[in-house]
């Protein structure tokens, strides 16, 4: 008998009649003799309502009051579900955050999980009940109740399996695993049988949106089996594991992420001494900007260019403060650049492959497409380019890295 945790996303308790599907669904996997713990989202767009609500209360939205606010939207589904559960003669309980303690700091509408009591799941467990938890809250040590943040369901459903010790943590969502790409750019695209915590970490944080990169990180950390399945369709799904060594005999690159929020900004002409990156990054980490990428190119006159990657709602903000800076400096000129996309290759097959990067630019040097800054780490090559190739580049890597050829079988 295993124990098992999976997670239902918003879309998947999106209506009375999906839930009932998903009721079905536990209890066929009930019926096989796993124990269950269920963690839910809210409905889908119901989060989004009970914000609308606030914002037509106050402008000045009480981050301690949203959190009580947007919290019921779970404790809706978990009531019905159970209900859908006991209706088909399955033994369930639900539970909320606080019910179960969840325990996390203070930061409302952004907490992180501190502890888990897992006293209570054991026991009802023990007695043969479905156990169905809200995600994306909990409660501080004060009694306030507390929300992770957007996606915060899935970090729910990971604590929860690390706390319990679950054979596996399944997320069901509206996809059948995660893809080498997004398959509406690329219709070959395959779904990936097994992928590393560290890929899935990289391809999370570079556009890809199957996951949410804090549960990944979490999984990761406490070494929990994650696997991506599709809420309404039978199939394998995406295991996400920490063992490298099957990887290792799979295709050296493992997907392709993307992103089209980047935008750019270079300041030139700032005269080359020491601590200069600080003189201009200083205000933008003040200004609460988070930067990407970077490059800084030193000219023959002593005087540098520096160029810098922002999201691309935050380019305004960024021009402004860069400029102010540049005036402070002495700097010749700030330009910058919003119709710009990063394209990242990823996969542990790197460390043990060479020319990984020049296949890749070679790959795009085929399709004309100017590079504009390059970024590695030991798993992943990112580069810039403009966004009007942004489709033909990840097109172009997908047939260069030979990720729309069938899967290979394990030996």
């Amino acid at each position: 008998m295993a124990l098992i945790v999976q997670k239902f996303g918003g879309t998947s308790v999106g209506s009375i009649e999906r839930i009932e599907q998903v009721a079905e669904k536990v209890k066929k996997h009930r019926e096989a003799g796993d124990d269950l713990v269920i963690v839910l989202s809210a409905m889908s767009g119901e989060t989004n309502r009970l914000i609308d609500l606030a914002k037509q209360v106050t402008d000045q939205l009480v981050p301690r009051e949203l959190d009580v606010i947007v919290s019921t939207g779970e404790q809706v589904t978990i009531a019905l579900l159970t209900m859908a559960l006991i209706k088909r003669g399955v033994p369930a309980v639900s539970y909320t955050g606080n019910q179960v303690r969840i325990l996390t700091d203070s930061a409302h509408n952004k907490a992180r999980i501190l502890q888990i009591d897992d006293q209570k799941i054991r026991a009802d467990l023990k007695e043969g009940r479905v156990v169905v938890v809200a995600g994306f809250q909990g409660v501080d040590e004060h009694g306030n109740i507390t929300t992770l943040g957007r996606g915060g369901s899935d970090t729910t459903g990971v604590a929860l399996a690390a706390a319990l010790k679950a054979d596996e943590c399944q997320i069901y969502t509206d996809v059948d695993g995660v893809y080498t790409t997004d398959p509406r750019v690329v219709p070959q695209a395959r779904r990936l049988e097994k992928i590393t915590f560290e890929e899935m970490l990289e391809m999370a944080s570079l556009g890809s949106k199957v996951l949410q990169i804090r549960s990944v990180e979490f999984a990761g950390k406490y070494n929990v089996p994650l696997r991506v399945l599709h809420s309404f369709k039978e199939g394998p799904g995406t295991l996400i594991t920490i063992d490298e060594e099957e990887s290792m005999e799979q295709p050296i690159i493992s997907g392709i992420a993307f992103n089209r929020d980047e935008a750019k900004l270079t300041i030139r002409g700032v005269p080359d001494t020491p601590g200069v990156a600080f003189k201009i990054l200083g205000p933008i980490s003040a200004s609460n900007i988070e930067v990407d990428m970077i490059v800084q190119n030193v000219a023959h006159d002593n005087t540098t260019d520096f160029t810098f990657t922002v999201h691309r709602n935050e380019y305004e903000k960024a021009y402004a403060v860069l400029e102010n800076t540049a005036r402070e400096i002495g700097a010749r000129e700030v330009s910058g650049d919003t119709k710009i996309a990063k394209v990242s290759i990823v996969g542990v097959g790197m460390r043990s492959h060479a020319g990984v990067a020049s296949r890749m630019f070679e790959a795009l040097a085929k399709e004309s497409i100017n590079i504009q800054m390059i970024s590695t780490s030991e798993i992943k090559v990112s580069v810039v380019i403009e966004e009007k190739y942004l489709e033909l580049a990840v097109r172009a890597l997908h047939t260069a890295f030979e990720l729309d050829a069938p899967a290979r079988q394990s030996e």
